[in-house]
């Protein structure tokens, strides 16, 4: 019988982005169970619905991750919003869409830099990122920033982008999309990429399900669920499908998300050429009593944001359900009879967000 070892991995990593701390159970190289340990980053930032008003606590929501802020301080937005009866002007709703799907391509870059990082391949993430800088630099056009925007509040955003704007952004996403189908080709044609990603790291469509798995990780293994098709913002007007694979390995999750770069730079597209004039804010008056659970997709996937108001500037409560938080147990399951080698890879391919997880 295999000597059986414990070894720590994490929360600092060398190849690791996130602090996610697992004990591996090992029997020589191979794995048989991982143990997570959560919290290292907890900020305890849903307390604060204590302290800052409903109009403040936008800022506190988009704070919550720096990759996916906008879309957290949208999900805040449109639930009080639901709560409150507000009706959002369209072009507001096309706005939101758009960061929305630039935030998606924006996170998938980040991604894909990482997951070349985490098998050696540094001249693929450094062209990752640089393509992702475009991104950046867009949003700092659009918003003022780049990490946190701050655009989003209730009753609509507080910036717009004039059709100049939206025509310079069409034609960088152009040049985007040729530059991206030369680098994906790296990504799911080349050997030695393919040697550490294929056949490594198999969840089954039953498993997906069974645990619970969001997003792109669930959607690599066979199941077609996409919160966008619920209808929020402007996606109702738009005309796209979930994007799966049926295979369910880390090749497999690195094509799906490639795939969604390019149905993003399309539902922009879309948007961009729909979008409505008028007004992108309305004035908002009283204060929220009710409660409402807003789904909205992340870039990991499905993120829940819970808003329960009693009638005063403060809430009750405002709480979160990551897509991290629901993949971590599709995590451990895939990790199962892995090599040790392949540890990095396999955490990386559910695109943990340990910041959005912890609060």
């Amino acid at each position: 019988m295999a000597t059986r070892s414990v070894v720590p991995f994490g929360p600092q990593h060398p190849v690791l982005p996130e602090p996610i701390h697992l004990d591996l159970v090992l029997e020589d190289e191979k794995v048989v169970e991982a143990v997570p340990s959560i919290g290292f980053v907890h900020r305890g930032l849903e307390k604060l619905v204590e302290k800052k008003d409903f109009h403040e606590y936008v800022y506190v929501a988009e704070r919550i991750c720096g990759i996916c802020s906008f879309m957290h301080g949208m999900g805040y937005c449109e639930a009080v919003e639901r709560i409150m009866k507000v009706e959002v002007p369209e072009r507001a709703s096309y706005l939101r869409t758009i960061w929305c799907e630039m935030s998606r391509i924006h996170s998938h870059l980040l991604w894909l830099g990482l997951l070349a990082d985490a098998f050696g391949f540094e001249s693929l993430f450094m062209q990752s990122w640089r393509l992702r800088e475009k991104i950046l630099d867009m949003f700092e056009v659009s918003t003022g920033g780049r990490v946190i925007f701050s655009v989003n509040k209730i009753g609509g955003v507080r910036k717009d982008m004039d059709g100049e704007m939206l025509k310079s952004f069409l034609a960088l996403f152009d040049e985007m999309e040729k530059e991206l189908r030369i680098l994906s080709k790296t990504f799911l044609n080349d050997y030695a990429v393919n040697s550490r990603l294929r056949d490594v790291g198999f969840l089954t469509k039953e498993q997906a399900h069974d645990f619970g798995t969001v997003g792109p990780f669930m959607r690599a293994s066979g199941i077609a669920r996409d919160t966008r098709k619920l209808g929020y913002a402007a996606y109702p007007d738009l005309d796209f499908e979930p994007i799966t694979s049926e295979v369910g390995d880390c090749y497999a999750r690195t094509d799906v998300r490639i795939r969604e770069i390019f149905q993003s730079f399309d539902l922009i597209r879309q948007a961009a050429g729909k979008i409505p004039g008028g007004e992108i804010a309305v004035p908002v008056k009283g204060f929220p009593d009710g409660e409402h659970f807003m789904r909205v997709e992340q870039p990991r996937g499905e993120a829940v944001y819970y808003v329960k108001a009693n009638g005063t500037k403060f809430l009750d409560r405002m709480r979160v359900r990551t897509p991290t938080f629901a993949n971590l147990p599709g995590m451990l399951e895939t990790l199962k009879g892995c090599q040790l080698a392949d540890v990095p890879i396999l955490i990386l391919t559910i695109d943990p967000c340990i910041s959005c997880t912890e609060r």
